[in-house]
């Protein structure tokens, strides 16, 4: 497995092929999961080839938005089997792979632990002190896809996301739970002191 050429690949498409409006789903968004992953997978305890296809698959999570602008995790996989036995992974590793980028899909529904730690790295902003600046990026978006138009139909989202999101790691649940639940009383203040 060349772990480390799959990932100088799929930084580079990243940074050369997202279109300049996904402000949020961006190379630095997939830094970020990639970070969040190995600090989550370091407290869980993971290590070895689970800890290699972990980096991997928060490499490739959002790749599927350099080709499609739907069912970008399908799209991701698809580059996945494509691209990674070019770099040594064979069909198990890719699978594996494939299945932590599908268990990313909102709402998320991760079946093992390594799956659980890849999506608690992919929302884990929300239970951070940059939670207001990486939302920003998203409402940016959204925005730029024609999806929402207001601030207030984006707290209304958040409001509703916020509250049906859940973290599935003992680290989250411990480190970023309670900063997400002042969040959320942040956004339904908003709504509150905003309404009608």
């Amino acid at each position: 497995m060349d772990a480390e050429g799959a990932r100088t690949y799929i930084l580079q498409r990243l940074r050369d092929e997202l279109p300049p409006q996904r402000s949020y789903h961006s190379l630095l968004h997939t830094l970020d999961v990639y970070a969040s992953a190995i600090d989550i997978a370091e407290q869980e305890g993971i290590q070895g080839e689970d800890l290699v296809l972990l980096k991997v698959a928060a490499l490739f999570h959002d790749a599927g938005f350099v080709t499609s602008d739907t069912d970008h995790e399908e799209a991701g996989c698809a580059l996945v089997r494509e691209q990674l036995p070019r770099f040594g992974f064979n069909a198990a590793q890719v699978e594996r792979i494939c299945g932590l980028i599908e268990a990313t899909r909102i709402p998320q529904d991760p079946k093992d632990l390594l799956a659980e730690v890849l999506c608690d790295a992919d929302l884990d902003y929300l239970g951070r002190p940059d939670f207001i600046p990486i939302g920003d990026t998203l409402f940016s978006e959204l925005r730029a896809y024609g999806i929402l138009g207001n601030e207030r139909e984006w707290n209304t989202v958040q409001e509703r996301f916020l509250s049906g999101h859940r973290y599935f790691t003992a680290t989250n649940r411990t480190l970023r739970e309670p900063v997400k639940q002042e969040h959320l009383a942040a956004v339904r203040a908003w709504l509150e002191a905003h309404a009608g």
